[in-house]
C-alpha cells in the first residue's frame, strides 16, 4: 500500500461516498490491492463484533463498564493501517479497532474493564501503550515521547487519539503548542464523533476542530471520518511528514458514535431521535461492502466467511472473558513505579499481613 498527498489538500477529504462510490481527487493517489481493500473490511467488521460482543458482556454483568466504538470503525482501521511497526501509539479508551491492528489480543482490552488488570498488555510489545482514561492528557505524553524520538535521531513517529471533547482540555491545547514550536513527530488524531457525553459540538467550538491548528502553527486535515480509505491516506501523509522532520499534523475525522458513550450512559436522553438514523446512512462498514460488490472485488463466500470469522471470534471473547481468573490481592503493588520503591513494598507488606491474618 502506498499513498502520495499533496500537503495543502483543501476542504474535506473523502475518497467514498456513503454508496460506496469512489471519488478521484487530483491531489491524493491511493496504491492499493484487492487485497488490501477486503482486509479493510475484513477488520471493519471483526472489530465490530468485538465491540458489540463485549457490550453484550457488560449488560450481563460480565464487565464492569464499556466505551463502545460503534460507528468509530472506519476512523481507527484506516489511521491504524498508516502505521509502522516502530511507530508508537497513544490512545484513550475507546481504541479497541486500534488495538486490534496493532496485535492486542481482544481478550486483553477486557482486563481492565473486567478488574483483573490495571492495563491489560505490555505496552512495548505493540507499541501501543495503556488506555487513558484521564481526558486529554495522553496528548502530552505522547508530545514528550515524540520530543524523545526526535532527540534519539529515530525515524519513527507517535500517533495519539482524542475525542472533540477533549480538544476543550487545557492539556491538548499544551500539547499542540510544545509539539509544533518543538516540531515533535506527532500525529494528532481526533476522532469528533460529534457527543462530548451529552455535549454537542456546537458547545465545544465556534470553528471546526481542524482549524485550531492553525493558530498553533501546524497543519490541520479534514477527512470523512467514516471513509476507511480516505482516513489511511491522510493518516499515511501526516505519519509521513512526522517520519521526515516536518513536524506535528492535526487530523479531524469526522465520523459518530452510533452507540452510548459508555454502557453507563443512555443517549436517548439528549440526541435528537432522527440523528442515529441519518448517520446510519454512513455507516463505515457498508459503504465498504458496496464498494467491494460494485468493483466486483469479492464474491458472497468472502462476505460469508468474514461473517462466520467473526462468529467464532466473538466466542473466543466470550469463553476467555469468563474464565479469566482473579489476580493475586498483592499483585495490586506490581509495576507502579519501574523499580521497586520503599513506601509500596511497605504498604505491600501492610496487606500481605492483613491478608494473613484471615487464615
Amino acid at each position: 500500500m502506498s499513498v502520495s498527498m499533496e500537503p495543502e489538500s483543501p476542504g474535506f477529504v473523502q475518497l467514498l461516498t456513503p454508496e460506496g462510490e469512489y471519488v478521484e481527487r487530483s491531489e491524493l493517489s491511493l496504491d492499493l490491492t484487492e487485497d488490501d481493500h477486503r482486509e479493510f473490511y475484513r477488520d471493519l467488521v471483526l472489530i465490530r463484533r468485538i465491540d458489540t460482543e463485549a457490550t453484550a458482556l457488560q449488560r450481563q454483568g460480565e464487565l464492569g463498564l464499556w466505551a463502545p466504538l460503534l460507528g468509530q470503525e472506519a476512523a481507527q482501521v484506516g489511521s491504524a493501517r498508516a502505521l509502522q511497526a516502530h511507530d508508537y501509539v497513544f490512545p484513550s479508551y475507546r481504541e479497541h479497532g486500534v488495538a486490534w491492528c496493532r496485535g492486542v489480543d481482544p481478550v486483553e482490552l477486557l482486563r481492565p474493564f473486567r478488574g483483573t488488570s490495571h492495563g491489560g498488555w505490555e505496552p512495548r510489545e505493540k507499541n501501543f501503550h495503556l488506555y487513558t482514561t484521564s481526558v486529554g492528557s495522553q496528548t502530552l505524553h505522547a508530545t514528550g515521547y515524540a520530543m524523545g524520538v526526535q532527540r534519539d535521531g529515530a525515524e519513527s513517529a507517535v500517533v495519539v487519539y482524542f475525542g472533540d471533547g477533549a480538544a476543550s482540555q487545557g492539556d491538548v491545547n499544551e500539547a499542540f503548542t510544545f509539539a509544533s514550536v518543538f516540531n515533535a513527530p506527532v500525529v494528532f488524531f481526533c476522532q469528533n464523533n460529534q457527543w462530548a457525553i451529552s455535549e454537542p459540538l456546537e458547545r465545544q467550538t465556534r470553528i471546526p476542530l481542524h482549524r485550531r491548528a492553525d493558530g498553533f502553527g501546524l497543519p490541520g486535515v479534514w477527512v470523512d471520518g467514516n471513509d476507511v480509505l480516505a482516513v489511511y491516506a491522510v493518516t499515511s501523509w501526516a505519519l509521513r511528514a512526522a517520519r521526515e522532520g516536518r513536524g506535528p499534523t492535526l487530523i479531524e475525522a469526522h465520523t459518530y458514535r452510533m452507540g452510548a458513550h459508555t454502557t453507563s450512559d443512555d443517549p436517548t436522553r439528549h440526541r435528537p431521535a432522527g440523528e442515529l438514523a441519518d448517520w446510519r446512512l454512513k455507516d463505515p462498514i457498508e459503504r465498504v461492502k458496496s464498494f467491494l460488490r460494485k468493483n466486483r472485488l469479492a464474491e458472497a463466500d468472502f462476505f460469508t466467511a468474514v461473517e462466520a470469522e467473526s462468529d467464532d471470534l466473538a466466542d473466543r471473547i466470550r469463553k476467555d472473558c469468563r474464565d479469566m481468573a482473579d489476580p493475586e490481592p498483592l499483585t495490586l503493588f506490581d509495576d507502579v513505579y519501574a523499580e521497586r520503591h520503599p513506601l509500596v513494598e511497605e504498604e505491600r507488606a501492610k496487606l500481605a499481613d492483613y491478608l494473613a491474618s484471615f487464615e
